[in-house]
């Protein structure tokens, strides 16, 4: 009798199950779906109930390198990082086989798509919109399977080379543009300032002969410079006016 009492220990050895936290279990009792086991010691009856283990912690896809084609028909690679969830493990099982598969092909196929629809400006300036919207369809896509999308991110836009030249060259004029811009209203607020002092120097008694004294003392303290005076128009004019008395 004593082997009896073996037989029933194994028995039950084997159905005893450990399930940790972030993990649940989907137990089939003959082949049909029986409920879904929480963390902690379970029990499976041995030879008539199965079950899997399905963890739902989130997981990272690493989407590849995609070809597709713009909206304004340019070719380029572009890849992604996708994370997600399982909400319903036992949908996870039952509705779809290997889903984490299905999940990275879903996608691939979906980012394909969505680059399809928008130009490269908006690819490039907007890649938050893009990955919401690839977000947006891939977890609509997925609730069937009890999974949830958290969020997509492109991570690369690979452009062809001649491309790549003909955007350097613009961001070069573009800067050569914004250069010639700020030189020339520079000069427009130089010029008004000359202006505003010519006029204080014509209209200021004695204004005139005070800059010119202070243009002689910077140049005097230069040894090495040629100092031509300049006789200011108001001398002439008093000299003048003596000739005639």
């Amino acid at each position: 009798m004593w082997w009896w009492l073996i037989v029933a220990v194994v028995f039950l050895a084997a159905g005893i199950k450990v399930v940790n936290e972030y993990e649940r279990g989907v137990r089939f009792t003959l082949g049909k779906y029986s409920g879904v086991i929480g963390p902690g010691l379970r029990f499976v009856i041995p030879i008539f109930q199965t079950w899997q283990k399905v963890d739902i912690r989130t997981k990272a896809i690493d989407v590849p390198d995609q070809d597709a084609i713009t909206k304004d028909n340019v070719s380029i690679k572009v890849n992604a990082v996708l994370y997600y969830k399982v909400s319903q493990a036992e949908k996870a099982i039952i509705q779809v086989e290997h889903y984490g598969y299905a999940v990275s092909q879903l996608a691939q196929t979906t980012m394909r798509d969505v680059v399809g629809e928008v130009s490269l400006d908006d690819l490039l300036s907007k890649r938050d919109s893009v990955s919401s919207k690839i977000k947006l369809i891939v977890d609509k896509a997925t609730d069937p399977w009890g999974i949830k999308v958290e969020s997509v991110e492109l991570k690369h836009v690979e452009l062809p080379e001649n491309l790549k030249r003909v955007i350097g060259k613009e961001a070069e004029a573009e800067r050569e543009k914004r250069a010639v811009i700020i030189k020339a209203s520079g000069e427009v607020i130089a010029a008004e300032n000359m202006a505003k002092a010519a006029k204080t120097l014509a209209t200021a008694p004695g204004a005139l002969h005070l800059r010119t004294l202070q243009s002689i003392n910077d140049i005097s303290s230069d040894h090495s410079n040629t100092v031509v005076f300049a006789i200011p128009l108001e001398v002439l004019r008093a000299i003048e006016g003596m000739k005639k008395k």
